[in-house]
């Protein structure tokens, strides 16, 4: 007996959506490990710089960038030779590039993460070490830098 042959076509902005959101607490991205002065270091320090490493990942893993990134400069760097452009307001899906901080001492840091609607954003949690839920301008206490579509997404 022969089976039919069933078509199937991927739904790309759902993957991707439930990608992000299926990531939400897992400790996948919190080192990575580098040569630092002959000595081995976890540039990350164990998730507590890992934002562009979460992000730049999801993003390759679902082909809409070119490789991972350690940085929030890398990864927009990418995000641009890739064709993200510019929007004023996030989509579901958007990449959210927030203002540098200085959390007082004396090292500012660039935040990225999704947008994943209702006002809602995907981020690394510095404080948990992996990525989080959060109000998109942490309740108004975090400008927006930037926020990024690409149309490959849907």
């Amino acid at each position: 007996m022969e089976q039919a042959h069933k078509s199937i076509h991927i739904k790309k902005k759902d993957t991707y959506l439930a990608l992000i959101r299926n990531s939400v607490g897992t400790k996948t991205f919190r080192n990575i490990f580098a040569k630092v002065d002959g000595k081995k270091k976890d540039i990350l320090e164990d998730g507590n710089l890992s934002c562009a490493y979460y992000v730049s990942s999801l993003l390759t893993i679902a082909g809409l960038i070119s490789g991972v990134h350690a940085t929030v400069s890398g990864t927009v760097r990418d995000l641009v030779k890739n064709g993200w452009i510019e929007i004023k307001k996030p989509k579901q899906g958007a990449v959210i590039v927030w203002e540098n901080v200085d959390f007082g001492l004396g090292e500012v840091h660039g935040h990225i993460g999704f947008y994943i609607g209702d006002n809602k954003a995907v981020s690394n949690d510095y404080k948990k070490g992996c990525p989080a839920i959060h109000g998109w301008t942490y309740n108004g206490k975090r400008k927006i830098k930037t926020i990024f579509w690409n149309q490959n997404i849907g």
